[in-house]
This record gives C-alpha cells, sequence and structure tokens, in this order.
C-alpha cells in the first residue's frame, strides 16, 4: 500500500462520522507574544484524547470477519492503547494490550476501562515486542502496530489533511506546520498531506531533547538508535529509533526536527492551561513548547501546530501548574 494524500483521502472516508474533526484555534495572547499567526489543532480533544483513534480506527475498521473474530492485540504506553481498544470496542473486536507497568495511570484505567485486556510489563527488563507477537501466535490475533503501519500512518494523515483543509477554507495556507514525533506515524501521515496539498510549507517534527532518535537519524542520513533510558515526561515520545516504514517517508517529507526541554514542556503545558483552556499532555504540547521556546522565529508568517494529546496524570499535570503559575 502505498501512503499518499489518496490513501489519506480514503482512511477520512472511513473515519467520518466516526472521529471527531478537531477545530483549528487561535490565541490573541499567543500571536502577540510570537508575532505571527498561531492556529491549533487540538487533538487532545479527540476520542480518548489524542489522535492515534484516527489510525487505530482505520487499521481495525479493515480487518475481516476472520480476523475480528481473532482479535487484536498491540502494546503502547498509553494513547495507542487506548485508541486501539475504543476502535475495538466500536467494531466489536477483543483487544489485548501489552502495557509498560510505569505508563501513566490515567492511560492503562482508560484502556482498562474500554474493555480491553491489559498485560503489563516491566520497561527495562522485558520485551513488548516479544510479549505482544508471543499472545499474537498463540491467539491468531492481528498485531497492531503503534505506527510502523500504512494504514496506521494514513489514518494519522488524516489530522493534517484537516488542518490543511480547513485552513484553506478561510484563504489560508500555513507557511510551517508543526507536529510532535515519537516512532514518527502522525508525523508521517500529516507530512505527507501536508505536503501533497502545499508543497512549500515547511514541516518540522518536535522531539524531547532526551529522545532525539529522528534529530539524529536526519543529520546522521540513516535511522539512529538511542539510548532511550534518560527519563522524560513525554511517555508518548519515549520510540529509540525511527520506524522503518516511518522514516523512509519522513526523511524525504519532513524538513527539519526541533528539540525541546523538559522545562519547556512543562511551561508549555502550563500556558496550554491558561491561555488555550485545554489540557494537554507532555508529549502533545512539544511543538507549542518549541514556538513558546522560540526554536523557530515565526515573525509575521501563519504556523499551525498539533497538540497530539491530553492524557496527563492529575499530580504531573498539578506539579507543572505550580512551576510556572504565570507562563
Amino acid at each position: 500500500m502505498n501512503i499518499d494524500i489518496e490513501s489519506i483521502r480514503l482512511a477520512a472516508g472511513r473515519l467520518k462520522g466516526v472521529t471527531v474533526h478537531t477545530p483549528m484555534l487561535h490565541s490573541a495572547v499567543l500571536n502577540e507574544r510570537l508575532g505571527g499567526e498561531v492556529y491549533v489543532k487540538p487533538e487532545c480533544l479527540q476520542h480518548i484524547g489524542a489522535f492515534k483513534f484516527r489510525g487505530a480506527y482505520n487499521r481495525l475498521s479493515q480487518l475481516t470477519e476472520e480476523e475480528r473474530a481473532r482479535g487484536v492485540v498491540a502494546f503502547s504506553s498509553g494513547n495507542h492503547a487506548q485508541g486501539v481498544a475504543y476502535a475495538a470496542a466500536l467494531l466489536g473486536i477483543q483487544a489485548t494490550i501489552v502495557m509498560p507497568s510505569d505508563a501513566p495511570q490515567i492511560k492503562l484505567q482508560g484502556t482498562e476501562r474500554l474493555g480491553a485486556t491489559v498485560r503489563l510489563y516491566e520497561r527495562h527488563t522485558e520485551s513488548r515486542e516479544q510479549i505482544a507477537a508471543d499472545i499474537a501466535a498463540e491467539t491468531g490475533a492481528t498485531l497492531v502496530p503503534a505506527f510502523d503501519d500504512p494504514h496506521i500512518i494514513a489514518g494519522q494523515g488524516t489530522c493534517g489533511l484537516e488542518l490543511m483543509e480547513d485552513l484553506a477554507a478561510s484563504g489560508l495556507v500555513p507557511q510551517r506546520v508543526l507536529s510532535p514525533c515519537g516512532g514518527g506515524g502522525l508525523l508521517a501521515g500529516v507530512s505527507t498531506a501536508v505536503k501533497s496539498l502545499s508543497s512549500n510549507t515547511v514541516v518540522y517534527g518536535v522531539e524531547p531533547e532526551a529522545f532525539n532518535d529522528h534529530f539524529l537519524s536526519r543529520q546522521a542520513g540513516h535511522r539512529v538508535k538511542i539510548d532511550g533510558t534518560t527519563p522524560t515526561l513525554c511517555d508518548a515520545l519515549m520510540a529509540t529509533t525511527p520506524g522503518e516504514l516511518t522514516w523512509s517517508i519522513n526523511s524525504h517529507t519532513v524538513d527539519d526536527y526541533l528539540l525541546v526541554s523538559e522545562a519547556e514542556v512543562q511551561h508549555a503545558i502550563s500556558f496550554a492551561f491558561r491561555y488555550l483552556k485545554l489540557v494537554v499532555e507532555p508529549g502533545g504540547a512539544v511543538a507549542l513548547a518549541a514556538l513558546l521556546s522560540n526554536k523557530i522565529d515565526i515573525r509575521g508568517e501563519q504556523v499551525a501546530i498539533i497538540l497530539s494529546g491530553g492524557n496527563m496524570d492529575p499530580a504531573s499535570y498539578s506539579d507543572c501548574l505550580d512551576l510556572y503559575p504565570d507562563p
């Protein structure tokens, strides 16, 4: 399957009436602070609080009846887990999700509440890939990757398609688009959609400093694996190497990568709460963090960013608000 604008449009047809068509928001405070026009796509308002539902539903909705009967299995720290669990519930499919024991409680509880069976593992001593593969072999369940799958990527690409079409309806074409980047599935889908509709728009992937595998891969010209043991608040962006498929796309469609610190992410979370009235999780806030910390100069430009998720434990959220009470 080729991942192009047509495959993304087909995915949009499957998702029509199922996903939330999240709006494009803007903030006078943000625009004044940065000197440009910033348009925000809040996927934290999507079903399960993250963009991941898009790809999960696009993938599961195409399973055969025989495959649906055997169920699905996935591994995830949380948002893909919930996306698969909810898509499976809507389609009447049994889902088993392999999740790290240290995943945020809000994500663990959300996955279980949606009816999935959760298999916990220890992040530093067990292989989630092997556990999921064993479950698939034993049960015949279909393995649903978090990002390195053409149907998943096409589904995530509908986020970029909506972004570009909604801005175009207002007569706007963004000069730049910023997207969070973990395994690269959202970025691959979004960058494909953006570049197909506006080849001159500059696309950035944004990563936390401790998980900069795409940034290093771009410098090296090939996929680079990082250690991945440095703690980060951005649990949704903890991939240690770009996906094989996602990198084959992003190496051609993404213009550059930006890195943000933990403090910059916390500041962005507090800013989103105070001025955008949105709850955004750390991994979901990195694009906003990049703008607020002036990683690029957008004065006089029209820029779009994606807030990819909003699932964050209350205690950690409160810490961010306390650290930056007046962001």
